[in-house]
């Protein structure tokens, strides 16, 4: 948990809302695929271990400031929630255990993909940074 709440105050120290959320994602994307029991821990309940709960509440409060951070900058979609972070997680989740021995960097596609969904066209995007001669 406390790589994860790091991984949020990193993100929130750059300058760059978009850059900092995209890298929040990438980071803790990461984490998931070189520790399969990460996702578990983001999506269990830990009532009894009260630091722990309030680290969980730190970094998700982080996320929420990311969140609105890129949506002010123009650079996120406006209806993007902090359940979206979870269903990537999840997402990713899968795709980490379905290809891990065949394919174990799939993740990243499944992230740009993402990225390129949520993104209102910042001009570093993939699909825009493409079209370019």
């Amino acid at each position: 948990m406390d790589a994860y709440v790091d991984a949020v105050a990193t993100a929130l120290a750059d300058s760059d809302s978009w850059h900092g959320f995209t890298g929040y994602l990438h980071t803790v994307c990461a984490m998931q695929a070189a520790d399969r029991g990460f996702a578990d821990v983001l999506t269990m309940t830990f009532p009894t271990a009260k630091a722990l709960e309030g680290r969980r509440s730190q970094a998700y409060d982080g996320v929420v400031s990311l969140i609105d951070r890129a949506k002010a900058a123009g650079h996120l979609r406006d209806d993007f929630t902090p359940q979206d972070v979870a269903l990537l997680l999840m997402a990713t989740a899968g795709v980490i255990t379905a290809t891990a021995d065949d394919a174990p960097d799939a993740w990243r596609r499944i992230l740009a993909l993402y990225r390129a969904m949520i993104n209102l066209g910042r001009a570093d995007s993939p699909s825009r940074a493409s079209t370019r001669s």
